[in-house]
C-alpha cells in the first residue's frame, strides 16, 4: 500500500469565499496553457478591462503551449514571444536567450510599447533577475511569473543570478512566492492568485487593484494563495514504504 502524504494536500487548504471576492480558482481552465491559466487571465481580463491587448510572452518553446495564445485566438491580443530556441515569424516568436543583462534591448529591438496588457515570464531559472532587471519604464498591467513551489512561501529565496544556467530538471531553479512577491510589491504590483499546480503566480498593478469595487479572494495573503507543487508526480522510498510526491526531484547537489 503506497503511502500518501496528506500534509500536501492541506497546504492547499479548503478555500471559502467572501461574496464580494472574485474567486480565481472557479476560472481555471486550460485551451493552450499548461494548466489553468487560460482561464485565470480570461477572467482577470473580464474585471479590469483591456487597454492596446499588447502581450509578452517569453519561455514559449514553440508557442503551442503558453499562456497568450488563448488571448490572441479568442479575444484579439497581440504581441511578441521569445524562446531560446525557436523561431516562428508566423507568430512573432523571436529567438533569443534572454538573460537580465539583454531584456530592455530586446524589449527595444521589438518595439515593445511601454504601457501594455499582459507579461508572462518562463524561462525555468534567471525569472526573478529578469524580472528585477526589467526597466520601469515598462508598465505590463498584469503579470503571470513562474514561482519555485518547491520553498516554502515563508523563505526568501532565489538561486544566484547566473546568465548562462538553465534548469537541469530539479527543483533548483527560479524564486520563492515570497521572493517574488515582494520584487513584484516594489514595482507596484500585488499578488492575486496562484493557480492550483503550483506553477505561475498573477499579479496586477496596485493601481488597479485600489480603483475597482471588488476584490480577488485572499488578494495579497502569500500564505494563503500558496500552493504545494501538483506537478511530477514520482514515488520515493519512505520508512515504511514508496511514498508519492510531488514537485521536481532534488538535484544531487544538495543545493
Amino acid at each position: 500500500m503506497y503511502v500518501f502524504l496528506n500534509q500536501l494536500k492541506a497546504m492547499h487548504g479548503n478555500f471559502t469565499k467572501g461574496e464580494d471576492d472574485i474567486f480565481l480558482y472557479h476560472y481555471e481552465r486550460r485551451h493552450s496553457s499548461q494548466h489553468g491559466e487560460d482561464g485565470v487571465l480570461e477572467k482577470i481580463f473580464e474585471v479590469i478591462g483591456t487597454t492596446n491587448k499588447y502581450y509578452v510572452e517569453f519561455g514559449v518553446e514553440d508557442g503551442r503551449e503558453c499562456n497568450v495564445r488563448y488571448l490572441k485566438e479568442h479575444h484579439g491580443f497581440q504581441g511578441l514571444l521569445m524562446d531560446g530556441g525557436y523561431e516562428n515569424k508566423d507568430i512573432n516568436l523571436q529567438k533569443a536567450f534572454i538573460t537580465a543583462e539583454n531584456i530592455n534591448s530586446l524589449f527595444e529591438d521589438y518595439h515593445v510599447p511601454m504601457a501594455f496588457d499582459l507579461l508572462s515570464i518562463d524561462i525555468d531559472y534567471n525569472d526573478f533577475w529578469v524580472f528585477q532587471a526589467l526597466s520601469s519604464s515598462y508598465q505590463p498591467r498584469v503579470l503571470v511569473l513562474e514561482i519555485n513551489a518547491s520553498i516554502s512561501p515563508d523563505l526568501d529565496q532565489t538561486v544566484p543570478y547566473d546568465p548562462k544556467q538553465s534548469w537541469d530538471g530539479t527543483r533548483y531553479y527560479g524564486a520563492s512566492l515570497l521572493a517574488m512577491t515582494r520584487l513584484a510589491r516594489s514595482k507596484g504590483y500585488e499578488l492575486v492568485y496562484m493557480e492550483s499546480s503550483g506553477t505561475n503566480a498573477f499579479f496586477i498593478q496596485q493601481e488597479i487593484l485600489s480603483a475597482l469595487k471588488l476584490r480577488f479572494y485572499k488578494q495579497g495573503d502569500i500564505r494563503s494563495l500558496y500552493r504545494y507543487p501538483a506537478y511530477g508526480p514520482r514515488l520515493i522510498s519512505g520508512k515504511i514504504g514508496p511514498v508519492l510526491c510531488k514537485g521536481h526531484p532534488k538535484g544531487p547537489l544538495k543545493r
